[in-house]
């Protein structure tokens, strides 16, 4: 019987040339790559608005812009890094390269509806973009009514790019599970999936559930605008505050879609770089699926000082404490890993360890935050400023940074210089602790968020956190830089450079474009080390 004989030069990204086979390309790494590339651009606009925000901030009084300019710039900032950066930025690119190879798959199940889904993104993003032209949208990311229903400027256009935005989430969360339930290589049953795949397929779920809440809520919203119905119009009999129960019960499912799949990738680091097999897989993977059922049902801690009944925020304040719990089982077996561990201290662990730092700050004043007394003080300032992101920023970059290096010669079959890649570690950590944390101390002072101007007594701690962001974005551009020069003249690297034990190591660097020459057969769970 003849055998098929394989290209050992050909790979996913020579096997066809020119921009036209990327545009309509249905390989699932092709498309991971377009994501990154879409994402990493988005960054750098979300990312130049936030410079922006912190050179206005430097100072007390005016600085480069007004206060109407001020909300334009802060909403296109928030906007921008949520809908179309953290949101997608894991499950979409890493997610969309890195899924089928950890289970042993050619690609999704629906390869078409996987490109559909990023171009969802860029139209989506584009019309979103196109309202800087119509006055921009000086709303907030958060699109509150009734201002958002009166004000003339091209928040339509905004809310209709969020709308088509979330279709691409949807599509892709949708693509995931059918993939994981229906793609596995023999042998790979659910105990023996890698913990990356348990954090995206949870993430799939609360994708395909909540998503379409924001959806119907942006299409009333849009209704209310152009038709006039009383929904959230008081003027028209509506209820503003209905805006925010709908809003935030998409929303805070929505910071879990943003950091289950961070949590997905510090677990792979951790196990990879602490050569050990992972302390409670289970508990772990499991962890996952109770961080996305109970995230359904904490959405009125946003809302404490709005006018809800005594009960209902006494239940959210509760159930919003339960979230620590296994979340708390995942940090706790990250480290029980680590120990005693023969870590290597490559710039993907350095990424993994600083996320542990910075989501367990996050995740503590969360807490904090979760106590309704404490919450009446701390609403709406700077102390929440800093909870979020430490939590999103300093969690989800984070794990988007280990995960990029980590995969990177999986990606692109080179390595990255490992000293200029530990050089943005370090401006990134220490800059973004010089950024948020003088925030909690702002927001315990009563510095309140979103304003255009502040008192004089908050300048010096401003002045920090302004230093602080200048800081992160040197560190993100030598990552950038370390990400380009990987490419051009990195290192060429073998099947396997780190050791890890997952399918996706066991073929070529970069993968074929049917990813493996030969089925691969799973015989063992996906962390064992002998």
């Amino acid at each position: 019987m003849a055998t098929a004989t394989h290209d050992p030069n050909k790979n996913y990204i020579n096997e066809k040339s020119g921009i036209w086979s990327w545009l309509t390309t249905l390989d699932h790494k092709r498309i991971g790559i377009l994501y990154m590339i879409s994402v990493m651009s988005f960054f750098a606009i979300g990312g130049t608005f936030a410079m922006l925000l912190r050179w206005e901030l430097f100072s007390a009084g005016r600085n480069i812009m007004d206060a109407h300019q001020y909300n334009q710039v802060f909403t296109f900032h928030g906007a921008i890094m949520v809908f179309m950066v953290i949101i997608p930025g894991i499950p979409a690119f890493l997610g969309n390269f890195i899924l089928p190879l950890q289970i042993g798959a050619k690609d999704v199940a629906f390869p078409r509806v996987n490109l559909m889904s990023w171009y969802c993104l860029m139209i989506g993003a584009a019309i979103a973009f196109f309202s800087l032209f119509y006055n921009g949208v000086d709303t907030g990311w958060t699109f509150y009514t009734p201002y958002s229903i009166s004000t003339q400027n091209g928040t339509l256009l905004m809310v209709v790019g969020a709308f088509i935005i979330g279709f691409s989430s949807i599509l892709t969360g949708l693509n995931f599970i059918v993939t994981v339930h229906k793609l596995r290589a023999p042998g790979m049953s659910f105990w023996r999936l890698p913990l990356f795949i348990w954090a995206l397929y949870s993430t799939a779920l609360l994708q395909i559930l909540a998503t379409p809440v924001l959806a119907i809520t942006l299409l009333l919203l849009t209704a209310e605008r152009v038709l006039g119905i009383g929904i959230f119009d008081p003027k028209l009999g509506g209820d503003p505050v209905l805006f925010q129960h709908f809003f935030w019960f998409y929303s805070h499912p929505a910071v879990y879609i943003m950091i289950l799949p961070a949590m997905g990738v510090v677990s792979e680091l951790i196990a990879t770089f602490s050569h050990k097999t992972i302390f409670g897989y289970k508990a772990i993977a499991l962890s996952s699926v109770g961080i996305a059922a109970v995230s359904f049902f904490v959405w009125g801690h946003h809302l404490f000082v709005s006018g809800q009944s005594e009960v209902a925020g006494i239940l959210f304040s509760f159930i919003t404490m339960l979230v620590g719990v296994p979340t708390a089982i995942k940090v706790f077996n990250w480290v029980a890993t680590l120990y005693r561990g023969s870590m290597r201290f490559d710039s993907p662990l350095l990424f993994a360890l600083g996320f542990i730092f910075l989501f367990t700050i996050g995740g503590v004043t969360g807490i904090i935050l979760a106590v309704i007394g404490v919450d009446v003080h701390f609403h709406d300032t700077y102390f929440v400023v800093a909870h979020f992101h430490y939590v999103m920023v300093g969690g989800t970059l984070m794990a988007i940074m280990g995960g990029i290096y980590y995969w990177f010669p999986k990606m692109f079959g080179r390595m990255v210089n490992e000293f200029w890649a530990r050089i943005s570690f370090v401006l990134i950590f220490v800059g973004f602790n010089v950024t948020f944390f003088p925030q909690f101390i702002l927001g315990a002072m009563g510095m309140p968020r979103r304003y255009y101007d502040y008192l004089p007594e908050y300048q010096s701690l401003n002045r920090i956190s302004s230093v602080g962001a200048w800081t992160i974005g040197t560190g993100f551009l030598v990552g950038l830089f370390v990400i380009i020069h990987g490419m051009r003249k990195g290192v060429k690297a073998g099947p396997n450079p780190w050791g890890g034990k997952t399918l996706e190591w066991q073929t070529a660097s970069p993968p074929p474009h049917e990813n493996f020459h030969v089925q691969p057969v799973v015989t063992a769970g996906p962390y064992e080390y002998r």
